[in-house]
């Protein structure tokens, strides 16, 4: 007997809830839908609490439900969106500090990390991923650790060429990753039970139609 092939790609949120008949509404959709990322993460940015020395935002939060929400181009395309959108000077990022200037922060390298962290979700649900809280915690961790790959370099190289810091790698990593990975862990277990419950809820509303 032939094993039954089973697509790569699954349906995300976003294509359920969304189901645009014609292309050019579909075009539009998408437009609306990348928007409506940015206003999540924008959102998100804003909303921040401490776990220790340092404030956790809920940035990395929204770049997942983002990511898992839309797809993995959709929310690339969003978290580009949302980059470039505050580098025009919209105050959108997690400090009160946006425009072109904010190429020169430390933390803009984990901005720039968004967007394959975005993709990296959006991959991982458009392969089911995100249905089972155990499977949807697996990949949004591997998400949560993409924008540290970009973040931490360049975090390190702003501080030790541009401002002049004397840093080491104790020293980088003292700042610029030991103190978000309880955070990191808890967004990506929120995000976890978060859209496995959405899912459950489309499923719920399909049942009744």
């Amino acid at each position: 007997m032939s094993a039954i092939a089973t697509p790569s790609r699954h349906r995300v949120l976003a294509d359920v809830l969304t189901r645009p008949s014609a292309r050019s509404r579909a075009f539009a959709v998408d437009g609306v839908l990348v928007l409506s990322g940015v206003a999540l993460v924008s959102l998100l940015a804003k909303v921040s609490f401490f776990l220790g020395p340092v404030p956790i935002t809920g940035q990395t939060l929204g770049v997942i439900l983002v990511g898992a929400a839309l797809g993995a181009k959709r929310g690339a395309a969003s978290l580009t969106t949302y980059m470039l959108l505050g580098l025009a000077g919209l105050p959108i990022f997690a400090g009160p500090v946006a425009g072109p200037a904010y190429v020169l922060s430390p933390s803009f390298g984990f901005i720039v990390g968004f967007i394959p962290a975005a993709f990296v979700a959006g991959w991982f649900a458009e392969r089911a991923w995100d249905r089972k809280p155990v499977l949807a915690f697996a990949g949004f961790a591997a998400a949560s650790i993409i924008p540290f790959v970009f973040g931490v370099p360049y975090l390190a190289f702003i501080l030790s060429t541009v401002l002049g810091v004397d840093i080491t790698f104790a020293s980088v990593m003292e700042v610029g990753v030991l103190p978000f990975i309880a955070g990191g862990v808890i967004k990506a277990a929120f995000a976890a039970l978060l859209v496995p419950l959405a899912w459950r809820g489309v499923r719920t509303l399909d049942a009744r139609k």
